[in-house]
């Protein structure tokens, strides 16, 4: 079985800062982590789709390599609009795949799956697109592989979320071009996003797509077109993505963020505790 973890959205500062001048994000990616590393089945590699800093300092890369420091599997990293290129690729200059160019997206394997992410950010904007370049890049990654099964990687998710404020600073552009390509692909097991802080999951051009929690704050769940735009503490968490050798086919998961009591068996000698 292989096993690709995803954390997103993690919004990390200087140490000491607030983010939105009350969040101290990092405890809370200290607690993800140690989450991670207490899996039974330990991933195989890990993917953490955007946002990875609040505002791209130098500082905050920092002070984030320090704080994903414990994980001793492969990281495959992937800005955010929060994020910026050329201070990401300064701070983790061991991440060859992270390759100079205008930006910032790779193919990898981990083991028999095929990690193609794309990078969507436009620099100083909230929202995403997908120009006509990465889609071409695209069409070509998956061109070249050869009918392993792919999960796409990407921060703005391609979808409607039916959240008002966050639908307005999504993809802006080549979702329908992106959906178009990816409906030509049955190997496609995933396209997998950040951006939300809330797992959603959509059928999209013949696949799933879907985003995952934030190690921090979520976005509140108001489906109102007109809702304000507000964050909330709820149970933080990431995915888990497992590769069924049997089924061929990708199984994921919501792995809670945290330390809880158990596990605790439901039989006892063979029989039904009473």
């Amino acid at each position: 079985m292989t096993i690709l973890a995803q954390i997103t959205d993690l919004h990390i500062r200087e140490p000491n800062k607030l983010a939105y001048g009350r969040l101290d994000t990092a405890p809370y990616l200290r607690t993800c982590v140690e989450s991670l590393l207490r899996l039974r089945q330990k991933p195989d590699a890990v993917v953490l789709t955007g946002d990875l800093t609040d505002f791209g300092r130098p500082a905050e890369y920092a002070h984030l390599r320090q704080l994903l420091a414990p994980l001793d599997m492969p990281l495959y990293l992937l800005p955010g609009n929060h994020d910026d290129r050329a201070n990401l690729r300064a701070a983790f200059p061991e991440h060859s795949y992270m390759e100079s160019g205008e930006f910032i997206q790779y193919a990898v394997d981990i083991g028999p799956l095929r990690l193609i992410a794309l990078d969507t950010m436009i620099p100083g904007q909230s929202g995403g697109q997908l120009c006509a370049s990465r889609l071409q890049w695209l069409r070509e990654m998956l061109a070249a592989s050869d009918g392993r099964p792919v999960i796409i990687a990407m921060h703005h998710p391609p979808f409607r979320t039916l959240i008002g404020h966050m639908d307005k600073i999504g993809l802006q552009a080549g979702t329908e071009e992106l959906r178009e390509i990816v409906s030509q692909y049955s190997n496609i097991e995933r396209i997998i996003c950040g951006h939300l802080h809330r797992v959603i999951d959509v059928r999209f051009g013949g696949t799933i797509a879907s985003t995952a929690p934030a190690p921090a704050h979520q976005v509140t769940l108001d489906l109102d077109v007109n809702a304000e735009s507000s964050w909330m503490l709820e149970p933080p968490g990431f995915r888990v993505h497992a590769w069924d050798e049997v089924n061929t086919r990708l199984v994921s998961h919501l792995a809670p963020s945290g330390q809880f009591e158990g596990p605790y068996p439901f039989h006892e000698n063979g029989a039904l505790i009473d």
